[in-house]
């Protein structure tokens, strides 16, 4: 008797948990404006790397499947300039080594893990991912090289929506890098370095 009605209950259970999954996915692509914030690096022997704070923006495209399964690709462009200064660069001089200033540009990409849940209008949701920073000096100055790191992000933040298509995006992600070496007239430390960068934006669902 009770093999005639498990079956059927059991596969109007698997439809509904299908549904359920449906009705929460979501697709979009998403544009903001940020602020990278990094402090400097120094390494062992007194070399030294400082990046100036810029602004920037990035693009995102986002794919919600559930709650435990989200991914996005993502490209974001800021201008990246550097200073450099090498303790033993100067071996005459009485006070602090001359500086280096080199301009630069850096483009990152990304593909990143989402998890996240909805709640009435707001969708939290928290992020980890890889990708690489490039930092290219702008061109007509001697002695720079391009700088090619792995590059390792972390994210939380909200979607918030206000048309049934529309919404904005708030969010914080932080950045863990290898510091660019993109002088070859001074030493560059050989450490790790961390960027911060709150965003603010808007997101268009398909």
């Amino acid at each position: 008797m009770r093999t005639k009605w498990f079956k059927p209950a059991l596969s109007l259970l698997a439809l509904a948990a299908l549904s359920c999954t449906a009705a929460r996915a979501q697709t979009d692509v998403a544009g903001s404006l940020y602020g990278a914030f990094s402090g400097s690096t120094t390494s062992s022997n007194g070399n030294y790397e400082s990046p100036s704070d810029s602004a920037g923006g990035i693009i995102e495209l986002r794919h919600v499947s559930n709650p435990l399964v989200g991914y996005e690709a993502t490209y974001s462009y800021n201008r990246a300039n550097q200073v450099y200064s090498n303790a033993g660069f100067c071996s005459l001089c009485t006070g602090p080594p001359p500086e280096i200033v080199v301009s630069a540009n850096a483009d990152e990409f990304t593909g990143d893990w989402l998890l996240s849940a909805r709640a009435a209008n707001f969708r939290p949701f928290a992020l980890a991912g890889v990708g690489i920073l490039l930092t290219e000096p702008t061109s007509g100055q001697s002695g720079t090289q391009g700088s090619h790191t792995a590059v390792y992000v972390y994210g939380a933040g909200f979607d918030w929506g206000v048309l049934p298509h529309v919404g904005l995006r708030v969010q914080y992600r932080g950045n863990v890098n290898k510091a660019p070496c993109i002088t070859t007239e001074a030493g560059c430390p050989d450490a790790f370095k961390h960027t911060a960068e709150p965003m603010i934006g808007a997101y268009f669902q398909f």
